[in-house]
């Protein structure tokens, strides 16, 4: 039996809001759970749950509840607002920016991109780096990263180039079958029409961009924003003298990392090399 529902104020947060409005406008329509759940193919419970404000809506249920209320993209707009609680503010012009690219550029240092994670690499490092959150502010921080992806999906995806480290494919964030699982997930990204990643080996060394992560944005017209990320800082820049001298420092790392077919080669191997471990409490 389907719990009551908790009293939701639509003032105290972008979640409660959303729940508030699927609620609305699924009695103005007369739709039970059950049949919007038919409708959008979603299940009952997740969209009771995300009616009380317990779950968090999972992309993309957002452009199917505009479609099934004709609501046009009022809960796009609202899953935006959402995803705005559960990022950092620092992080939020990137975001507006990423989601305009006609072509995105990164470099990771140690972690792999967030545009390239899967669901159990994101939620280890939640787990790991926020010690203390609930399961409920994981999951909301995960299915937040997670709507980051849509920009890859359809037609009018931009063109994707990254460069990560090879410190990225050794560290093991959340155990050896996350990043078997996650590793996987990066091989058929590796050289497509619209992807490609390479891998700056250590023999490389050290160089201006292994201090944290860096993101080129290029705009539609043109222009190239760039975030730069490192520990306990993030910034957006746009002049022209910073972001030439980024986008050289990205041209370089291209020039001198593994060709895509050598870093397939290599993230296989890494991939390999993540056997499952037993406990040692066993």
């Amino acid at each position: 039996m389907t719990q009551p529902a908790r009293d939701l104020e639509a003032a105290r947060s972008a979640r409660d809001l959303y729940g508030v409005e699927l609620r609305r406008q699924r009695q103005i329509t007369g739709l039970s759970l059950d049949r919007l759940s038919d409708i959008v193919n979603y299940s009952k419970t997740h969209l009771h749950g995300v009616e009380t404000g317990e779950r968090l809506p999972l992309p993309p249920i957002s452009e199917k509840l505009d479609v099934a209320f004709g609501t046009g993209a009022l809960f796009q707009g609202l899953w935006g607002a959402v995803k705005r609680e559960y990022t950092p503010r620092r992080f939020d012009h990137c975001l507006e920016l990423e989601a305009q690219a006609v072509r995105i550029q990164a470099f990771g240092a140690s972690l792999i991109p967030g545009l390239l994670q899967t669901p159990a690499y994101m939620r280890a490092l939640f787990e790991e780096g926020e010690r203390g959150r609930a399961c409920k502010e994981i999951d909301g921080l995960v299915a937040a990263r997670l709507s980051r992806q849509e920009v890859l999906r359809g037609d009018g995806s931009p063109g994707c180039w990254w460069v990560l480290s090879e410190a990225a494919l050794r560290l093991a964030v959340g155990g050896p079958a996350v990043m078997r699982e996650q590793l996987a997930a990066l091989l058929p990204l590796v050289n497509t029409r619209r992807t490609t990643i390479q891998i700056a080996p250590f023999a490389l060394g050290a160089g201006s961009l292994t201090s944290g992560t860096l993101i080129l944005l290029t705009l539609p017209d043109s222009s190239t924003p760039l975030y730069q990320e490192g520990a306990g800082y993030g910034e957006i820049f746009d002049d022209r003298e910073t972001v030439t001298r980024r986008m050289g420092d990205f041209d370089y790392m291209k020039a001198c990392a593994f060709s895509p077919r050598e870093s397939a080669a290599l993230i296989q191997s890494v991939l390999e090399s993540y056997e499952p471990c037993e406990s040692p409490w066993t």
